[in-house]
């Protein structure tokens, strides 16, 4: 968390909403951070795949990540809306961490059609960051205040999905 949380504005700006736990603002906002940070390395992959110019590999990996997207967004608005967020900002928060991941497509893409030997180090590349995100910031935090199960289960749900949308897309 000490690494997203660098990226973060400082104490006051947690405090923003009257009759607003701080603290649990924090962590929202800690939580949008890590989900935006996530987002990049999964554009970087999407890049990379379409950079390679083999559409057939980079369709499943775009729409994989789209799906899951879907509910990152959600998840991101949902914590701002139940904080006494309007619904505008809430949307308009959800979709600039979005935006994040054209940012790393358009840079993998770049450095692949640059140099298309990195291609299997730039996929290490954006897999293991994705990995780190996830396992040292979401799943500890999904498997906060008892709902480790819900948590894992969704793990579950969205490997079945990757794996199912692997072998008939790719």
């Amino acid at each position: 968390m000490q690494l997203v949380h660098k990226f973060l504005p400082h104490e006051h700006f947690f405090k923003g909403k009257e009759n607003c736990n701080g603290a649990n603002l924090q962590k929202i906002w800690l939580f949008i951070g890590a989900i935006t940070i996530h987002n990049f390395p999964e554009g970087l992959a999407v890049g990379v795949n379409f950079g390679n110019h083999n559409i057939t590999e980079g369709i499943p990996v775009a729409l994989g990540i789209g799906l899951q997207n879907i509910p990152e967004g959600l998840v991101v608005a949902l914590s701002l809306v139940a904080e006494r967020y309007s619904t505008n900002y809430a949307l308009w928060i959800s979709l600039l961490t979005g935006l994040v991941e054209p940012i790393g497509g358009l840079i993998g893409a770049g450095l692949v059609s640059i140099a298309n030997f990195i291609l299997p180090w730039a996929m290490a590349f954006a897999a293991g960051a994705m990995l780190f995100v996830i396992s040292d910031e979401i799943i500890p935090e999904s498997h906060r205040k008892g709902l480790e199960k819900e948590g894992t289960i969704g793990v579950m749900i969205g490997f079945v999905v990757m794996m199912f949308l692997d072998i008939t897309l790719g």
